[in-house]
């Protein structure tokens, strides 16, 4: 079974997205209000691949939607949070997706999602065998 390879470590170049959250945290910069990206994690385990997806403050049954099609399995989530004290009220809010391409051999008819403290977490079954390589017979055109 093959897996997509993982980015460990630090690279001179960051991952476009990971660059755009970071440019909000910078001391005299302005925030990025409507730049919301949707964390993952992705890793074969056992007979079976994991997506999990930092999604905190979302009611999951209303604010959340998972859906397969084709090898890519893509999350949607509407974010609505506001807290309130005496002296002060301050809301968050926003749309979030992301599209996952899934690993060759992965069962759109076997996946389960569960959400609990803030975090979805996707399995995929996987095909327990590789399929083989089948023979193409080849013609040439009769004169």
């Amino acid at each position: 079974m093959s897996a997509p390879a993982r980015r460990h470590g630090h690279s001179l170049f960051p991952d476009l997205p990971d660059w755009f959250e970071s440019l909000a945290s910078r001391p005299g910069w302005p925030g990025l209000p409507d730049l919301a990206t949707l964390r993952i994690e992705q890793y074969p385990e056992g007979d079976r691949y994991v997506v999990k997806a930092e999604i905190p403050g979302i009611d999951p049954g209303r604010d959340l939607e998972v859906t397969v099609q084709e090898g890519m399995l893509t999350l949607q989530a509407e974010r609505t949070e506001e807290s309130r004290d005496k002296d002060r009220s301050e809301f968050r809010y926003g749309s979030l997706s992301r599209t996952v391409t899934l690993p060759v051999g992965a069962r759109e008819d076997d996946i389960r999602a569960e959400y609990s403290a803030g975090i979805l977490t996707i399995s995929i079954g996987m095909q327990q065998e590789a399929a083989s390589p089948r023979r193409i017979e080849v013609t040439t055109p009769k004169e």
